[in-house]
């Protein structure tokens, strides 16, 4: 009999105890545990938590500006700036962002709920979008928070695409020195492999409904070049039409081969000396969990991966809690990173 693996798979780097993950009832499988923030919607309260709008403009010349919600926790208990990055087609507003924001502020840290460039309350302020590669945004957004703000370090976590993104940046460890630690939550590592994961016959309400919204993103941020985006999205049928004809043409890509092959963060993994937590599940239908598995990770690195063997697509519903169990680890790993 072939024996289970551990629950949670952890290799790498220190970590502490994380809990074992066992779905909760009824979202079983990988689909259901990555639906349900989809199916129910409960925003959290954050009255108990003053909020503050920081404008942070961006080093490429272009004038755009990333927008972000700060929030305080109830109480000042000299914790890190714990920054939030979303996923494609997300925002400051996303119901797994918002959950995290909440959960952590709980727990005593400031939060920074950062908007992409063109999304959110970003969107207004920005000629151009954000893509899986855009690390040099993330790099000028730490560069100009207030010096304030980052006194007691960062703490950084990207939830998909965002976790692209922070792992990219923290592999070209350009503006990274007060980052302390960093999470990643399902991110996209292999972005040629998960493009073909979303285009399998299998995911194509998937693909169907995540197309319509990265649509709709180009067309709000697209202004006075609405003439020619609509154009470009005539002929998309798929996500690989959109980084093909969409995605790479507006940032400098040979069509989205080269985008995939330059934006990837699996090739900046053994770059990174930030202590940073890789989370995934086995079961995930979007981001394969090879893209993982195939790679070593040292006892000694920056890098520690957790596998869960469910939870899905940034899921994570567990029996027991309604905490989000992805969040509940990413909370013990940074409190054992502040602890050393």
């Amino acid at each position: 009999m072939t024996a289970l693996p551990q629950n949670p798979l952890i290799c790498g780097g220190p970590a502490p105890a994380f809990p074992a993950f066992r779905a909760r009832w009824p979202w079983i499988g990988g689909d259901l545990q990555t639906l349900r923030n989809s199916f129910v919607h409960r925003m959290p309260d954050f009255a108990p938590h003053p909020a503050e709008r920081l404008s942070l403009p961006l080093g490429d010349g272009s004038g755009d500006r990333l927008w972000a919600l700060l929030n305080h926790p109830a109480s000042d208990q000299g914790k890190p700036l714990l920054i939030l990055v979303h996923g494609l087609t997300g925002s400051e507003d996303s119901q797994n962002i918002a959950t995290s924001a909440a959960y952590h502020l709980r727990c005593g840290y400031p939060v920074l709920r950062l908007n992409l460039r063109g999304a959110g309350s970003s969107r207004a302020y920005c000629k151009g979008q954000y893509h899986a590669g855009r690390s040099s945004d993330l790099r000028d957004a730490l560069d100009t928070l207030p010096a304030a703000l980052k006194a007691r370090g960062l703490f950084l976590v990207g939830v998909s695409l965002g976790g692209n993104v922070c792992l990219k940046f923290l592999g070209e460890n350009l503006g990274t020195a007060g980052v302390r630690a960093a999470a990643t939550v399902c991110a996209p590592i292999d972005l040629k492999m998960a493009q073909q994961r979303i285009g399998a016959q299998r995911n194509w309400i998937y693909e169907r409904h995540l197309l319509r919204d990265m649509k709709a993103d180009a067309r709000a941020v697209a202004g006075p070049r609405r003439t020619e985006v609509e154009r470009g999205l005539a002929g998309v049928r798929t996500v690989y039409d959109f980084d093909d004809k969409i995605v790479a043409p507006n940032n400098g890509f040979d069509g989205a081969q080269d985008y995939y092959q330059r934006s990837s963060a699996a090739a900046f993994l053994d770059a990174i000396r930030t202590p940073t937590l890789l989370l995934h599940a086995r079961n995930d239908p979007w981001v394969p969990a090879k893209m993982y598995l195939a790679r070593s990770y040292s006892p000694v690195g920056a890098l520690t991966l957790l596998m869960a063997p469910d939870g899905g697509h940034v899921g994570f519903h567990a029996a027991g809690s309604n905490v989000p169990w992805h969040d509940r680890c990413i909370g013990l790993f940074f409190e054992s990173v502040r602890a050393r």
